[in-house]
């Protein structure tokens, strides 16, 4: 679950993370009361969850309380790529002597948690990557341990940030760890980390991510959920029960279990396809479920093929058949269908849809047979 900005700056804040003075205006008295509170000059920011937010207009300075009228008048219903404008968050303005970079997620190949660190911040981390490698750098950090203020303090010094920051950047690289492990987040962000020319050092901007997995040791996460911005496809998925991702491909997928339905996802890629999705649902392939899949999968408009993996075990290969064949009675599908059943049973669940299969009903045997041809049709 993807925070908006005063979001992640109020769990910062939980975890003694330094942030600007600020608060949350939905009308435009409201901005101009948050401002005469925290003190002029203060900013006056868009709260949506999509980068550009400055050059789209939705950053404002203002000095005085005519022009946060002006700002937020301008910056409430604004569309910046798709997302409306609904939240500001008014903070007091904050002097910069040097922008950094800071953040935790998850290298999921090292198994173990990657910190990155930059003196090189306010922009794009993927542009700092891309045009000067060495200013990037990076930290493993075995879960088991976690990360020392000796550690911490080397990292500092790698990254050549300023040395009247070290301090301060150690003891914030400190806090936003706890931020991110205690916390539970996917990704703890700051961009940028600022140095004041009074010498402080403090976030003045947060990206989170919450690991949804662990939301039962969080019931505060709900009052998140109410805000949060869902593709539509994401939300019919969710309101289904489905384990959905939407994706940028042209392949819709389906698969019972998620380590088939990354495999999926996989093979599509390897023989030249591109992923519309991962979608899971679970260890059945009840008609209701498959139905419940389809129509989300449907909702797609890039979908031009749809690859159905099933692998059956509790459940036998003829009741899943018999679920998509009655799902695709109930769902009027744009797209052909490619299907590979496997497992308990799989012959007679074969036998029942070959009596269904038509140019737009294709049943294959095995997983790399039924990703080609679901790449070929997407194509």
């Amino acid at each position: 679950m993807d925070l908006f900005e005063y979001q992640g700056k109020q769990y910062f804040a939980r975890f003694g993370i330094p942030v600007s003075a600020g608060d949350i205006a939905d009308d435009v008295p409201t901005a101009v009361a948050v401002a005469e509170r925290v003190g002029y000059p203060v900013v006056v920011k868009a709260q949506v969850q999509v980068g550009g937010r400055g050059k789209a207009g939705g950053v404002k300075l203002a000095t005085n309380a005519d022009e946060v009228r002006e700002h937020a008048g301008t910056i409430l219903g604004l569309d910046i790529k798709g997302h409306v404008v609904k939240r500001l968050w008014i903070e007091h303005a904050s002097d910069i002597a040097k922008e950094y970079y800071a953040s935790f997620t998850l290298d999921r190949g090292a198994k173990k948690h990657l910190g990155m660190l930059s003196a090189q911040g306010g922009v794009e981390i993927e542009q700092v990557a891309e045009e000067n490698p060495d200013a990037l750098a990076r930290i493993a950090i075995d879960p088991v341990g976690g990360l020392s203020e000796d550690a911490a303090r080397k990292w500092v010094q790698t990254a050549r940030l300023d040395p009247e920051a070290t301090e301060g950047a150690v003891a914030i690289l400190l806090q936003l760890y706890s931020c991110y492990v205690d916390g539970d987040c996917d990704l703890a962000e700051i961009n940028p980390l600022i140095l004041t020319p009074e010498g402080k050092v403090h976030a003045l901007d947060a990206k989170v991510t919450l690991d949804d997995n662990a939301s039962f040791r969080h019931p505060e996460w709900e009052k998140f959920r109410g805000l949060e911005v869902l593709d539509p496809r994401d939300a019919l998925a969710r309101s289904k029960g489905l384990q959905y991702i939407g994706l940028d491909g042209t392949v819709g997928i389906i698969a019972n279990g998620a380590g088939l339905a990354m495999s999926t996802c996989d093979i599509v890629n390897q023989v030249g396809g591109e992923p519309a999705n991962f979608l899971d649902i679970g260890g059945g392939a009840s008609a209701d479920v498959m139905a419940n899949a389809l129509e989300v999968i449907n909702t797609d408009d890039k979908v031009r093929s749809i690859f159905i993996n099933i692998f059956g075990g509790i459940t036998k290969g003829e009741e899943v058949a018999n679920g998509i064949v009655q799902a695709l009675g109930r769902v009027d599908i744009k797209s052909p269908i490619v299907i590979r059943l496997d497992g308990t049973n799989a012959d007679e669940g074969r036998a029942i849809l070959k009596e269904h299969e038509s140019d737009r009903l294709i049943s294959k045997s095995t997983m790399l047979e039924a990703a080609k041809t679901a790449v070929e049709l997407a194509q």
